[in-house]
């Protein structure tokens, strides 16, 4: 029987490194002049577009039933962005930002910073695939590697937002902790978290967010990433309704 340590130790590792990042961030802001600042933020812009690009490719390689991967994909985005708008997840997530802005204090982008980084750290295979192999076996190892890209994106984030980024070790800890400690249930009904076909298509979903997120970044477009978070719940369910009518 694992430890409450054992199953949940990667998370905790992995907010500490994006503590540790937002700190190293904040002494750094102060030393660089505004043009690098923004240099800094277009290059973890491109950075995040790369990523989420990556990220999306199965939408194209696996099909659900007789159905290609990519509708299920637009019908998950778009059921679930209309579902984000309706329960007003952005602006939630954003009054969340202003409280703790207010309760801790900060610059005028710490909200900006706190919504982009917990988004970008929650959103992505490796949050999935680390918390369920940590809460399942107690090797925290996949979500140490991530914590340790998450802690030098913190410094970049930092720069430009200010501590906003380090106040998304919140949602990084519920979320990945959850997932963690649900990891035996949800294990037995999608099978091995790798390969299966559902959590690919969650994959390239999420990786599809984080490209509004790399947009967001650069400036390019003023995405409301938040809204698109129940996709990342609607596409298993989708999954299996289309392999079910195949059948």
């Amino acid at each position: 029987m694992l430890s409450l340590w054992a199953k949940t130790s990667g998370t905790w590792i992995n907010v500490a490194l994006v503590l540790l990042g937002t700190v190293s961030g904040l002494i750094l802001r102060g030393r660089l002049p505004r043009a690098m600042q923004d240099v800094i933020t277009q290059a973890m812009g491109l950075i995040t577009l790369f990523i989420g690009i990556q990220m999306a490719q199965p939408l194209t390689q696996v099909n659900a039933g007789q159905i290609a991967g990519v509708i299920v994909g637009m019908v998950a985005l778009v059921i679930g962005g209309l579902l984000g708008e309706w329960w007003q997840i952005e602006k939630r997530l954003a009054a969340i930002g202003d409280w703790l802005k207010t309760k801790f204090g900060g610059g005028s982008r710490f909200t900006e910073g706190f919504v982009a980084a917990s988004l970008l750290y929650c959103i992505g295979p490796m949050a999935i695939l680390g918390s369920l192999n940590n809460g399942l076996s107690g090797d925290g190892t996949i979500l140490i590697i991530k914590g340790t890209m998450d802690g030098l994106i913190s410094v970049a984030l930092t720069g430009s937002y200010g501590a906003g980024v380090g106040f998304s070790v919140l949602p990084v800890a519920v979320y990945q902790g959850g997932l963690s400690l649900l990891a035996g249930l949800l294990s037995g009904g999608i099978g091995d978290p790798a390969t299966a076909p559902s959590i690919l298509l969650v994959t390239g979903v999420g990786g599809v967010i984080i490209m509004g997120i790399g947009f967001n970044l650069l400036q390019v477009a003023t995405i409301r990433v938040a809204s698109f978070l129940p996709a990342l719940l609607l596409t298993p369910l989708f999954y299996q309704l289309c392999q079910f009518l195949s059948v």
